[in-house]
């Protein structure tokens, strides 16, 4: 398995070993020896499967208590993965980072706990699974806008694509609104 630091180096490329062959593939997923050698020290609480359309944009979201780091990846088709530092002391605060993970690539990603995270399926199918270091607390559940200026996420969309959103994710907050809830909790 080779972790690779990103732009924002608390959040991990993750390339699994995979051993295949005529009958299919092997490969390891989550080594807690491996990711603790790369300064990932966790204990996942829950797993979660979405399957998603092409042109389904699933975020940005984020907990403001009980924040959840992540361990994704897309086992069906593809996605552009990403996620937005939302850490009121970092260095990071407002940046992203974006990676595409599919079932050819096996990418994972290591979203650490206070990131706004969300994907686009850019294939026709996909489904995305992920590990959890917290529970789910839907009170504590926020959107970031998918397409915030501030932050500038670089979306592979297609010219004349209509996205397929939440209404939860169309009512996203922006950036300014988000650090400003985030700086209130203390």
């Amino acid at each position: 398995m080779e972790v690779i630091e990103t732009s924002i180096p608390d959040v991990k490329l993750i390339k699994p070993k995979v051993f295949g062959d005529e009958r299919g593939f092997f490969m390891e997923t989550w080594n807690a020896k491996v990711f603790e050698q790369a300064g990932i020290v966790v204990t996942f609480v829950q797993d979660n499967h979405s399957r998603s359309v092409k042109h389904t944009l699933r975020g940005l979201h984020y907990q403001i208590k009980q924040p959840q780091g992540k361990l994704v990846r897309c086992t069906r088709g593809e996605v552009f993965d990403v996620v937005v530092d939302l850490r009121k002391d970092s260095p990071t605060f407002g940046q992203w980072v974006g990676e595409f993970l599919s079932e050819a690539n096996q990418y994972q990603l290591w979203v650490p706990p206070g990131f706004a995270h969300g994907f686009l399926v850019t294939s026709e199918i996909a489904d995305f699974q992920y590990k959890c270091t917290d529970f789910y607390a839907p009170e504590h559940e926020r959107t970031l806008q998918w397409n915030d200026k501030t932050v500038g996420v670089e979306w592979p969309l297609e010219i004349g694509l209509s996205l397929k959103l939440s209404i939860k994710d169309k009512a996203g907050l922006d950036l300014e609104a988000a650090k400003a809830e985030l700086e209130a909790l203390l």
